[in-house]
């Protein structure tokens, strides 16, 4: 009998023009495919089952997650090189007769059969987009995984963001002080200073809660809608000692009552608020502030031509995100009357945070592993590379939007440049 690997580059002739842009092992050791290139591993027929019942991204998706497909090497590289392929050839489209052939394969090597049971922890989510209850699962799902699972992956800060890297060369200078610069350079761009009441809506882990209360001594509302977040803020912003400036709200941003906030930020929330919802959003926001206080808006964006999320995470990581271009966003946040001072892009400074998010992961697999099962594990690690590329290949952006609420006269009270805002940080 021939080789599986010369059976399934057979196959994949009849959709692909040209050789195989990648190196297959076959279930049965065999391979086939250009040798400089990615190295795929088909565990089993399964692996091209999947791609038949759920074709596209979320079959390889599902495929690799469960342990069917496996890439020998760097996942980022081997998408990036398997993505690059992909755009740069059209899909053959095979007559009657080559669908027949291609039909009679598939059957020999297996690949035709009943559907393979879906890997488990998709997001199950029910009632109208963007509800509280909806948005309350949602967030549960991606937030609530465990603190213990975010307490190994992330850095000391807990700041599940992207980090600003003033010393990216510096191997002395790692992931946390990158966040302690991102979250120091928020602070200034608000203008926080003691006493200023500061809004923090999706607080995370506490991350720029806890370092407005102890390093400015701002007075802290921080809003989210993870119970175990909640709780894990609260006792930390105790252990700290800033329990008296610190109030975490475990609500929905539209339930965020009061006014007369000095400043307000929003970092990586915005991007689960959807589209219908933002201008309410970007209203409740001006309306919280006092005259002259200003709003920062941390978030992640997409190019005018580019999907954004996509299928696999909208199933498995974040439900109901909705990414739109900086300046679609820009200008919601003016309807509201809301007035642009500074939009930054931080695009590099993120594949630079997911990268070091990826070095933790892999260091600490055994621990992840025991703790959320293979098959999470898989996925985040999947997850994490198809980010870091999508940020590399501008396909994603993240950027930092500081504006302000103008008085009736058109004060904003910020000042002449912004000089002050990149003066290096002190130490936390």
């Amino acid at each position: 009998m021939r080789p599986a690997a010369d059976r399934l580059a057979q196959l994949l002739g009849h959709f692909l023009h040209g050789p195989l842009p990648v190196r297959l092992r076959a279930w049965d050791g065999s391979e086939t495919g250009p040798a400089d290139a990615p190295l795929i591993v088909l565990r089993s027929p399964h692996a091209l089952r999947r791609l038949l019942w759920q074709r596209g991204e979320l079959g390889l998706a599902e495929a690799y997650v469960t342990g069917d497909l496996d890439v020998e090497g760097d996942l980022a590289t081997a998408l990036s090189h398997a993505g690059r392929s992909a755009r740069d050839r059209r899909p053959a489209r095979p007559g009657p007769a080559g669908m027949a052939a291609a039909t009679a394969l598939a059957v020999r090597l297996g690949v035709v059969g009943p559907p393979p049971k879906r890997p488990e922890g998709q997001a199950r989510l029910t009632g109208s987009p963007h509800s509280v209850a909806r948005d309350r699962a949602g967030i549960s799902h991606h937030y609530d995984l465990s603190n213990d699972f975010y307490s190994l992956l992330l850095d000391e800060t807990m700041a599940y963001s992207c980090a600003y890297w003033t010393r990216p060369d510096d191997p002395t200078y790692p992931l946390a002080d990158a966040q302690r610069d991102k979250l120091d350079l928020i602070c200034r761009k608000l203008g926080l200073g003691p006493g200023d009441r500061l809004l923090d809506v999706g607080c995370g882990w506490g991350s720029l809660t806890l370092h407005a209360a102890r390093k400015h001594k701002a007075r802290v509302t921080a809003v989210t809608l993870s119970r175990a977040q909640h709780d894990f803020v609260t006792a930390k912003a105790a252990r700290e000692g800033v329990a008296d400036l610190v109030d975490v709200q475990l609500r929905h941003w539209r339930d965020i009552d009061g006014g007369g906030y000095d400043a307000a930020t929003a970092v990586e929330m915005g991007e689960h608020v959807g589209d219908a919802e933002y201008p309410a959003f970007a209203t409740k926001l001006h309306d919280a502030l006092r005259p002259e206080g200003r709003l920062l808006i941390q978030q992640m964006s997409r190019g005018a031509h580019a999907p954004g999320g996509g299928a696999f995470i909208e199933t498995y990581i974040a439900p109901d995100m909705h990414m739109r271009p900086v300046g679609h966003t820009v200008g919601l946040l003016e309807t509201a009357g809301l007035e642009t001072r500074s939009v930054e892009s931080l695009r590099e400074h993120y594949t630079t945070t997911i990268d070091a998010w990826r070095a933790t992961l892999e260091q600490r697999w055994s621990d992840i592993e025991d703790l959320v099962g293979t098959t999470t594990a898989r996925v985040w690690r999947l997850y994490l590379a198809g980010a870091s590329l999508a940020f590399s290949e501008r396909r994603m952006g993240v950027d930092q939007i500081l504006v302000v609420r103008p008085t009736r006269e058109g004060a904003s009270a910020m000042p002449p440049t912004p000089t002050g805002w990149y003066a290096p940080a002190s130490p936390a």
